[in-house]
């Protein structure tokens, strides 16, 4: 494992850290057992993993705090996000509370490293600055948080509207931010910003449904076209990125491998989160986004075909409620 320092928080953190939500959530989303699930986290950090990103929402946080009984808690970074909806000011401090004390209860633990709002809507953000922020910052105070962080809705807030303004605000460590080959402007509008003031990124949609299943990708890729948004050759073309699978220099083994080593070498990524419920999947992942950066002709080709698209393949998965603070 490659580790590196998460912004200002100091945390030495794996360049790989395992998510779990998404599709899979550790496998219990396809049918693996808790017992798979716990297992599947305790490889994981075996192979160097030290950041494990859950959320109350995900159904995940007693399935990562029974793992976490046998591992060294101060060598463990753990993220989870507390989702708050609509709700008068006093009781919506209230339900943060109660959220991060049942987070804290679930995960066996007396703190959460990085404790973050789940999906904030750019129209929200004024709210969660004045009436949830303060909250957050006093049981921080209290030693139930270490760091704060903020994640954005994804393809409600594809131009990154309020991760540009959180960062900004000196209250976030971290923020977690969608970014991959066909969704690239977090490289212009986020990244130079997070940087500037040391603040910590988490990147998720790195591969999703778009990358790993063929099917969606050129589903997506027929919808562009009509769109008159990418080349129609590409719309059909038996394999739309078989550019990037060849065996010359660095090339990719997989477009997958591919989408995990584009997000991984980009200045101003920290962590890149993947999920996955199978061993083999989690050691696969790993090594991709341990490889190096994709070859240069190959990173311009990128930028060429999909540099101008923004909101592409950011599906969440079905279970997820609509993640918006209003």
């Amino acid at each position: 494992m490659e580790y590196t320092t998460l912004g200002r928080t100091g945390l030495k953190v794996g360049v790989a850290g395992l998510g779990c939500g998404g599709f899979s959530r550790l496998g219990l989303g396809t049918g693996k057992s808790e017992a798979d699930a716990v297992n599947l986290v305790r490889e994981a950090f075996s192979l160097g993993v030290n950041l494990f990103d859950t959320a109350a929402v995900y159904g995940t946080e007693a399935v990562l705090g029974k793992a976490l009984k046998v591992l060294p808690r101060d060598q463990v970074v753990v993220t989870t996000k507390a989702w708050i909806p609509q709700r008068s000011g006093g009781s919506a401090a209230t339900r943060l509370t109660t959220s991060l004390d049942h987070s804290l209860k679930q995960l066996g633990t007396d703190y959460i490293d990085v404790f973050q709002l789940h999906g904030v809507a750019p129209g929200a953000y004024n709210r969660v600055r004045e009436v949830l922020a303060p909250v957050l910052l006093d049981q921080q105070a209290k030693g139930k948080i270490r760091f704060l962080g903020v994640t954005e809705t994804g393809s409600t807030d594809a131009e990154h509207e309020m991760v540009q303004r959180a960062v900004e605000d000196g209250v976030w460590d971290v923020v977690m931010v969608a970014f991959h080959m066909m969704h690239q402007n977090a490289r212009s509008l986020v990244f130079p910003r997070t940087s500037a003031n040391g603040v910590g990124t988490l990147i998720m949609f790195a591969v999703r449904n778009i990358f790993s299943k063929p099917e969606r990708l050129k589903a997506e890729l027929r919808q562009l076209a009509a769109q008159d948004k990418v080349a129609r050759w590409l719309a059909h073309a038996p394999n739309p990125l078989g550019f990037l699978v060849h065996s010359d220099g660095d090339g990719a083994l997989s477009v997958p491998e591919a989408a995990y080593r584009f997000v991984r070498h980009e200045p101003g990524v920290d962590v890149v989160l993947f999920g996955t419920g199978d061993v083999e999947h989690l050691r696969a992942n790993i090594a991709s986004i341990l490889r190096p950066p994709l070859p240069e002709i190959d990173r311009r080709m990128l930028a060429k075909f999909f540099g101008h698209l923004v909101g592409v393949g950011l599906d969440p998965p079905d279970y997820m409620p609509g993640l918006s603070l209003h």
